[in-house]
């Protein structure tokens, strides 16, 4: 499935053997690490390819697929900058998660709101989801505040575990209905 989104500055796309070195540089950073569930660290390009592997056997498995995973590509540059995911995905309940990663080096500037934001549009328009759930651990504040932006709510907090460096946390866990999302574009 070659499901390609566009932004006005980024390209959501599937993962391929290009963007390896991309990937490991972007997730062999305990800094932004830290924050994702299941990223270990070091992040090893043996880590990577498998990754990427598993992403397009994902891709393949069937019709509807019960995951998404996109790597987000700066334009015109063709730099891949981070993932999101679209994963999880319940048909019957109309629900799926996921997250987001943007590499160190281009947080800051809009692109993890950019990306979010449109694995939402998709999701909900073009799957017919209608519930997001997602989260974020505690301390990242920048997620939250994208978040809530983009309209979603807390709604539970859950003992979670950060691959990355072993601390117990908490992960405070959002979800966004897509009646919310089409109220707040209206």
């Amino acid at each position: 499935m070659d499901i390609k989104i566009e932004t006005s500055r980024l390209t959501l796309r599937p993962w391929g053997e290009e963007d390896i070195e991309q990937l490991t540089l972007g997730l062999n950073d305990l800094k932004l690490a830290k924050w994702l569930a299941f990223v270990p660290h070091p992040y090893s390009t043996s880590h990577a390819k498998n990754w990427i592997k598993r992403c397009q056997e994902i891709s393949n498995a069937s019709i509807r697929p019960n995951a998404y995973e996109f790597a987000v590509e700066l334009r015109p540059e063709r730099i891949v900058i981070g993932g999101v995911s679209l994963n999880k995905i319940d048909w019957q309940a109309g629900t799926g998660g996921g997250g987001i990663w943007i590499a160190n080096h281009y947080q800051g500037r809009g692109y993890g709101g950019e990306a979010f934001e449109a694995k939402i549009r998709f999701a909900f328009c073009e799957l017919g989801l209608t519930k997001l759930v997602n989260g974020y651990f505690d301390g990242n504040e920048n997620s939250w505040a994208m978040q809530r932006k983009l309209g979603y709510r807390r709604v539970a907090e859950v003992t979670s575990r950060c691959m990355a460096d072993g601390r117990q946390t908490i992960e405070h866990v959002t979800t966004l209905l897509r009646s919310d999302w089409e109220d707040r574009e209206d």
